[in-house]
């Protein structure tokens, strides 16, 4: 049961929380190359370049998240297995407060 409250665990905020931290890291990236620009204009294209480049690969993290979290919503259990499960969990606790464990 530990093993699926993790996984659910990680298909809910894995996401959301690689999405935050790229936003944050696209914005810095974004920023810092505006501030080099405008302290020199003549490196422009450079400049550019290399943000667009370390963009790309910020969102690439993105989307491989998104891979991972369509791959990993497939294994969570569902409809009557998901209370099977619980029902065996149920009664394996029932077992050990009637046992005394």
């Amino acid at each position: 049961m530990i093993y699926l409250a993790v996984l659910a665990f990680g298909v809910t905020l894995g996401l959301p929380i690689a999405v935050i931290f790229a936003s944050r890291a696209q914005g810095s990236a974004t920023s810092t190359a505006l501030e080099g620009i405008a302290r020199q204009p003549e490196a422009t294209g450079q400049i550019q370049t290399a943000m667009i480049i370390g963009l790309a690969l910020i969102e690439s993290l993105v989307i491989y998240a998104l891979l991972m979290f369509f791959i990993l919503q497939t294994k969570l259990p569902e409809g009557e297995m998901l209370k099977e499960m619980i029902d065996a969990d149920a009664r394996r606790v029932a077992t050990d407060v009637r046992s005394g464990n």
